[in-house]
């Protein structure tokens, strides 16, 4: 029997007609950008015996330093309970430590280890290798355009989002056909 593909693992030329010619639309495209930029990436990730959750904990981390498991919790927007799960799992795998804080001995920090920072610059380069196999076809200064129409595109989104969070919030909807 056949195994079923997903999207992310079909060529390009495979996609069905609509996907392969998006009439113009941008849309599309980013999606099927995103969608092999993401397939590669999460074999990577599992090449290090990780899921994407951990390599974001273990990013948000680096970022900010030693935090406590409430307001890494928080700040990942995991409840309790699978917060302790991937703590357990982050450490078994001696990247992370949890520590009793020493101001509040009910409460527990959590910081990388040395083998955490190593592990976590490991996957950092294996996801630059992974996305730039799907960029290739781009030379060094097309990617630098590529990548700041996207982060324009991202910052106006952002005020996209804003002003929708208004107009739903005051009840109006500019732009919608009635």
């Amino acid at each position: 029997m056949d195994k079923l593909q997903s999207m992310d693992e079909v060529p390009v030329e495979e996609l069905p007609l609509v996907l392969q010619h998006p009439r113009g639309h941008s849309g599309p495209l980013l999606e099927l950008i995103a969608r092999r930029i993401r397939t590669e990436a999460e074999s990577e990730i599992e090449s290090f015996n990780l899921r994407p959750r951990h390599v974001v904990a273990l990013t948000l981390l680096q970022l900010v330093g030693e935090q406590s498991q409430s307001d890494l919790g928080e700040a990942l927007r995991v409840d309790r309970t699978n917060l302790v799960g991937l703590l357990n799992d982050l450490e078994a795998a001696n990247l992370i430590e949890r520590r009793r804080s020493p101001q509040d001995r009910r409460r527990h920090t959590v910081s990388l280890t040395p083998e955490g920072t190593r592990r976590l610059a490991e996957v950092e380069h294996a996801l630059t290798e992974a996305e730039q196999r799907v960029l290739a076809v781009l030379d060094s200064e097309q990617q630098a355009t590529l990548h700041a129409l996207l982060a324009q595109v991202s910052a106006n989104a952002v005020v996209c989002s804003e002003r929708q969070k208004a107009d739903d919030a005051s009840g109006s909807a500019p732009g919608r056909r009635s």
